[in-house]
């Protein structure tokens, strides 16, 4: 299987100290070109499945045409299956975009319940945020079903936030997520792309930030 994971892209983030400057529209043109770059590299290699684990948007600043132009995207790779969960910018409230858009067939937005898609190849388990806060899962209670396929989690956390005495951004404890032997996980919620065995954060497409420098740019593939 080949598979696209990405998070944290921050649709309409407000840019507020670029916005004093007169630059703040011109990043968010630089967002869409750098997920267009994504889009338009599933269409060529015709990836089978994209990720996306969470803030692909912020809630409180969406516009309903940015969401078109999602959608839009999405519509031009309708045999990619994409796999969405809500992150702590984005939750699955009552009025999110999750829950009033029609976003195209090829999509899956997973709630705050762990769930599972079975495909020919690979089991896909994924759950996100239902609010802007999420207290820790019992993730532990995870049971792979068939250890025969590819197992992989989707969620968007924090990874041994606890030890930070930070809970609120469904803190997960590695040694418990270790224990699982999901094949992959992909996370999303830290800018900074991260690799500790199969555990994944893809960091955010551009800087968001003046304290996010350094290469944005993911060449990490997996087959």
């Amino acid at each position: 299987m080949k598979f696209i994971h990405i998070a944290d892209v921050h649709f309409d983030v407000p840019f507020r100290r670029l916005e004093s400057r007169g630059l703040a529209n011109k990043r968010r043109m630089e967002q869409r070109n750098a997920f267009n770059k994504v889009i338009e590299y599933i269409k060529e290699h015709h990836i089978e499945y994209l990720f996306i684990c969470g803030d692909l948007y912020e809630q409180e600043y969406v516009r309903q045409s940015t969401i078109e132009y999602i959608n839009k995207e999405f519509e031009k790779i309708p045999e990619t299956k994409i796999f969405i969960v809500p992150g702590n910018h984005d939750p699955y409230i009552k009025n999110s975009y999750y829950n009033t858009f029609k976003f195209a067939n090829n999509v899956k937005i997973f709630g705050e319940k762990i769930e599972k898609v079975e495909e020919q190849d690979v089991d896909i388990y994924g759950y996100g945020f239902t609010d802007f806060y999420m207290k820790p899962k019992n993730i532990e209670e995870i049971k792979i079903e068939n250890k025969e396929k590819i197992n992989i989690l989707l969620t968007h956390a924090d990874l041994d936030g606890a030890k930070n005495n930070d809970e609120r951004y469904n803190s997960i404890q590695k040694t418990k997520l270790d224990s699982l032997k999901f094949d992959y996980v992909a996370l999303g919620h830290i800018h900074k792309a991260s690799y500790d065995g199969s555990i994944v954060y893809p960091g955010s497409l551009i800087s968001l930030g003046f304290d996010e420098l350094g290469n944005h740019r993911n060449d990490r593939r997996r087959n």
